[in-house]
């Protein structure tokens, strides 16, 4: 995998792992002089480029005041591409990692007038962040928190605790014990200004899409954490990386990442599902095939950029600023 330069990257020492719900770990990374790290907001993530060559995309779920450190939490999911695994099995307190400077495709509206999260499951990680800060700055905000049981519910403590001063605005379910998360009563309920944001499994985003359709695009934020969409790997296109003066056609099977590896050209890229935005370029001429998760639709009409890990043309060549 090809890896960002190593100016872009910053060396962190794993400083503690420490067991959050069933199947979820948080991971701590400083600097291994500690040194203040690069800051970030709520939403945001990093690149871990792990030991065995992975490099997998996590949102931050630390208080993004503190400047010493970085904290993900990761669910182990044996279905997964083998991150999650990787991370649980493998990575031991102390060792040395290389970790991408923050990004951020889910930011926070921190001006909205009120603030609704709902998370499922892992999804709860960038709504931690957000509350944290949203506490900080005095907003209003309700959070709305799924997961099949008690015992899998990430950040649970503190949850508790925070409803506890903020009573009727911590809203838990436990699939285990009340059936299925009901997304439609929380949206219907929305006041009009409320901006709302959404993370967690593909039916829960989904099904969140649909129902806010109606709604200000705006005010509506998602975060994907498993692709949507199929790649696209019909082949067939022609495309033109200006800079390198070079042109490549995309074998089918293939995705035009692959086609801009194979021509030697290098690229940063990471989840090779669309959803963390490494491997976004700008597109000169052409019409793309979009099927990322982070652009959004105004964005993608635009067609000014494409993710080349998932994304192929609509038309039969694509110029590229590569």
């Amino acid at each position: 995998m090809q890896a960002p330069s190593e100016s872009e990257l910053l060396q962190l020492r794993l400083s503690a792992i420490r067991w959050e719900a069933d199947g979820v770990q948080s991971f701590e990374f400083r600097d291994v002089a500690d040194r203040a790290l690069p800051g970030f907001l709520p939403g945001a993530h990093v690149d871990l480029h792990l030991p065995n060559g992975m490099s997998r995309s996590y949102s931050l779920c630390n208080d993004c005041a503190e400047t010493d450190r970085y904290v993900v939490a990761v669910a182990r999911d044996a279905k997964s591409r083998g991150g999650s695994i990787a991370m649980h099995d493998t990575l031991r307190v102390g060792q040395l990692l290389k970790v991408g400077r923050p990004r951020n495709h889910f930011p926070l509206d921190e001006e909205a007038a009120k603030s609704v999260l709902i998370a499922g499951g892992i999804g709860i990680t960038p709504m931690w962040c957000m509350l944290q800060r949203l506490q900080a700055l005095g907003r209003d905000w309700e959070l709305f928190y799924a997961a099949r049981g008690r015992q899998n519910a990430a950040f649970l403590r503190e949850l508790r605790a925070l409803s506890a001063q903020h009573p009727g605005r911590v809203h838990l379910h436990f699939d285990q014990e009340q059936g299925l998360f009901d997304l439609a009563p929380v949206l219907r309920a929305l006041p009009a200004g409320a901006h709302v944001y959404c993370c967690g499994p593909l039916p829960m985003l989904e099904a969140f899409e649909r129902l806010t359709a109606d709604r200000p695009p705006a005010q509506v934020h998602l975060e994907y954490f498993q692709a949507k969409d199929a790649p696209a790997a019909a082949g067939g296109v022609q495309v033109e990386l200006s800079r390198s003066k070079k042109v490549v056609t995309v074998a089918e099977g293939k995705t035009v990442l692959d086609a801009v590896l194979d021509a030697g050209i290098d690229v940063p890229y990471s989840c090779m599902e669309g959803i963390c935005g490494s491997c976004e370029v700008v597109v000169l001429e052409g019409e793309p095939d979009h099927r990322d998760s982070v652009l959004s639709d105004q964005q993608k009409r635009s067609n000014k950029t494409m993710m080349l890990c998932c994304s192929g043309a609509r038309s039969a060549r694509l110029v590229l600023d590569l």
